[in-house]
């Protein structure tokens, strides 16, 4: 973010405007006792997160309720889903040092919960959290048992050696369901280890939870289908190139190839449209907003109509009333979606 001569947070992307009103807010705050936080209902929290003035030319906020949703085997999931790299201090930040640590600072364990019942609040009834991070399992087993509703689908990091115990870890933290880390499944698939993943996958069912395998690269399911692996749902990578940072071609092409550029997370969006038009599974678009550099009334229309069943999205407490906004406003109207529904 950067301000404007006026001091107001703008973002440089034209559309997400921040509350100004929020500093006072975050003043207020600071002058309660410090364990305040620690005893506010969830209701609480999402209504102080939400005390601020709509900005000027954003979305108008929806009320409390429901979004559209969908069914992963016997789970409803919202089309939105709240995504875990922002909670977890996992910034993709191009070549900003500080961003990592700066999120770290920002999502304390009071605003993760803040910010998980601003998003039920507002209809989101699904979230994604890294459960390789213990303080995270923790924290979602605080959120629930103060009465938190949300869903989550755990993103699991097995080793190549032991596949289950991850699995049991999500599976005893509350999870409904489980997907492969997507940097593990491209390098596993690479590896030519997709047997590996059958495996994993098996581990997640025998838990009772639903299945998902994650990849940046479209290379991740089709060796999955290839194999005869059956998960219940995909997690893959989808939004257009048409954004002024992302990596040219001809800069540092082998570091682009092995997915090391921090600013470009599907390199192949046309043949993903393509492939997973054919795929008669369930699929979770993530990184639709390239990181923050596309607008969600872009990123959000552009996941839907091409295919994608439900978006993964990280949000900022402060985004989340116009992102529900923009993705009702888009999934009600008039879509030019070629793939069915499979969820």
């Amino acid at each position: 973010m950067q301000d404007n001569p006026q001091g107001k947070p703008v973002d440089p992307q034209a559309g997400r405007t921040a509350n100004v009103t929020r500093r006072s807010l975050l003043r207020k705050s600071l002058a309660l006792p410090l364990a305040a936080p620690l005893v506010m209902s969830l209701e609480e929290q999402a209504l102080l997160a939400q005390n601020a003035a709509p900005a000027a030319g954003a979305a108008k906020p929806v009320s409390a309720g429901t979004m559209p949703g969908g069914k992963i085997g016997k789970v409803e999931i919202s089309r939105l889903i709240c995504g875990g790299n922002l909670i977890g201090g996992w910034a993709h930040s191009r070549d900003l040092m500080y961003v990592s640590t700066l999120l770290k600072h920002y999502f304390t364990d009071e605003k993760i919960i803040e910010t998980w019942a601003l998003c039920e609040q507002h209809g989101i009834n699904t979230m994604v959290a890294l459960f390789a991070d213990p303080q995270l399992v923790a924290l979602y087993g605080k959120y629930i048992k103060q009465g938190g509703k949300m869903k989550c689908l755990a993103q699991v990091n097995p080793t190549k050696e032991d596949v289950k115990t991850c699995v049991k870890q999500a599976a005893d933290g509350g999870a409904a369901g489980a997907f492969l880390l997507g940097n593990i499944g491209d390098a596993w698939t690479r590896e030519g280890a997709v047997d590996r993943i059958g495996e994993l996958i098996h581990a997640i069912e025998q838990q009772g939870m639903i299945s998902g395998v994650g990849g940046h690269e479209l290379r991740t399911p089709k060796a999955v289908e290839e194999a005869g692996i059956k998960p219940d749902f995909y997690v893959k990578t989808l939004h257009d190139n048409n954004y002024w940072s992302k990596r040219r071609p001809d800069q540092n092409k082998e570091v682009i190839d092995n997915y090391g550029a921090d600013n470009y997370w599907c390199m192949d969006p046309q043949e993903t449209i393509a492939y997973m038009a054919k795929v008669q599974r369930p699929w979770i678009a993530y990184k639709v907003l390239a990181a923050g550099a596309i607008h969600p009334r872009h990123g959000f229309r552009h996941a839907f109509e091409n295919g994608a069943d439900f978006a993964l999205v990280g949000m900022f407490d402060f985004q989340v009333a116009e992102d529900v906004s923009i993705a009702k406003e888009v999934l009600a109207g008039k879509l030019n979606r070629q793939r069915k529904w499979l969820a």
